[in-house]
């Protein structure tokens, strides 16, 4: 067992924050207290983590949902006033509902695809929080339950409104309960990389997705529609998610060449994890069909078998490389694709089969063209 200081995982990433706190408008003074509140979240919820990635939870059958869901009432007591809980009427507060349906959702989709019970895989309660604050301009993961702000109205919508979100920020405690990876620098950006690209297939699950029939947008609806952006994130085209006089541009480059060192966001860790994830859309669209059967069940046994608390992007792309071939083989060239996402993205990992002989045979990976709609609307 290791002591480690606790970092709490909020979705809208501090640089977003900053900028908003600092423009001259409305919405200011409430990222400056979402800003101020993270820390005190933080010291407030510093726990023991255990590190159970030496020795695995056992596999064992997936136990019945519990949820609770609170509400702060606009306080900033966690955890509430219970509201909601597993077979109690469901009310018109659609906050509630849609942390209850969130949870839910993501728990499904661990229980169903990897045989996973719950955070912890041993049953844990799902809770959750909402009504957190006044205007808290945040969700997060504070490693014992998720909180969720109303969002300022200004720039931010309610934080229970994007399910990728919601799986997002819930697999920050699967991570917590497996590779118990660290939160900063390269290795940060792995743990956010691993965070979206788990909300996303929830969501893709959730509605039956194929990689084609997916936006691969992570927290879309989250801004208002006075912010020129359609999402904070893009795993298909990574800088392109937003471009807004108040926000900025997204930062999140695609590829090692771009990679940003900052002494921000804990080294970064929200930007970079653009890179790990556009190797994660390349090898998910060329490979096709839903993104949870092959690809997911990569990236889940490397996160529960095979991590370190240290691992870099190197590490991490070298141990999917290594899985993709115990499980697939030579099957659907599956590990080929797989290295070669990594490769477009500026990261070698060697491989027997990706000999010189092979290079002509590369994979045409599909580019995302930048997300236009929000300056066509911008336009008019």
């Amino acid at each position: 067992m290791s002591t480690i200081h606790h970092h709490v995982c909020g979705v809208i990433p501090p640089h977003i924050l900053s900028r908003v706190a600092d423009a001259a408008d409305e919405a200011r003074h409430d990222a400056r207290a979402t800003l101020e509140q993270m820390p005190e979240l933080a010291y407030a919820r510093t726990m023991t983590l255990v590190n159970r990635s030496a020795v695995p939870s056992p596999r064992v059958a997936p136990s019945r949902k519990r949820r609770n869901v609170c509400d702060a009432l606009h306080s900033t007591k966690l955890p509430g006033k219970l509201v909601m809980s597993e077979h109690k009427a469901r009310g018109n507060d659609v906050e509630v509902n849609e942390a209850y349906d969130g949870s839910g959702a993501t728990y499904d989709f661990y229980a169903r695809v990897f045989g996973r019970d719950s955070i912890d895989n041993r049953g844990m309660r799902i809770d959750s929080t909402v009504h957190y604050s006044r205007r808290f301009d945040n969700a997060m993961w504070d490693g014992k339950q998720m909180v969720y702000g109303d969002g300022d109205g200004r720039i931010f919508n309610r934080f229970t409104v994007a399910r990728e979100v919601i799986g997002h920020e819930l697999t920050h405690g699967v991570t917590q309960h497996t590779a118990g990876l660290a939160y900063a620098g390269q290795t940060g950006a792995l743990n956010e990389h691993i965070s979206d690209a788990f909300g996303v297939m929830v969501r893709q699950y959730e509605k039956d997705q194929t990689v084609e029939q997916s936006d691969w947008l992570i927290g879309a609806g989250l801004f208002t529609s006075k912010v020129h952006g359609v999402a904070i994130r893009s795993m298909a085209a990574p800088g392109t998610a937003y471009d807004d006089p108040i926000l900025g541009r997204d930062p999140q480059p695609s590829t090692m060449g771009g990679y940003v060192t900052t002494d921000d966001d804990n080294g970064g860790v929200h930007i970079n994890s653009g890179i790990p994830n556009h190797a994660f859309y390349l090898a998910a669209m060329e490979i096709g069909g839903r993104s949870w059967e092959v690809l997911g069940k990569i990236w889940y046994a490397v996160l529960t078998e095979r991590l370190t608390p240290d691992a870099t992007f190197q590490d991490f792309a070298r141990a999917t490389v290594d899985v993709a071939g115990e499980k697939y083989g030579n099957e659907g060239d599956v590990q080929r694709i797989v290295a070669e996402a990594w490769l477009e993205v500026g990261l070698v990992v060697p491989v027997i089969a990706l000999t010189s002989a092979h290079a002509s045979c590369r994979p045409a990976f599909r580019r995302a063209a930048p997300v236009t709609k929000w300056r066509q609307r911008s336009r008019r």
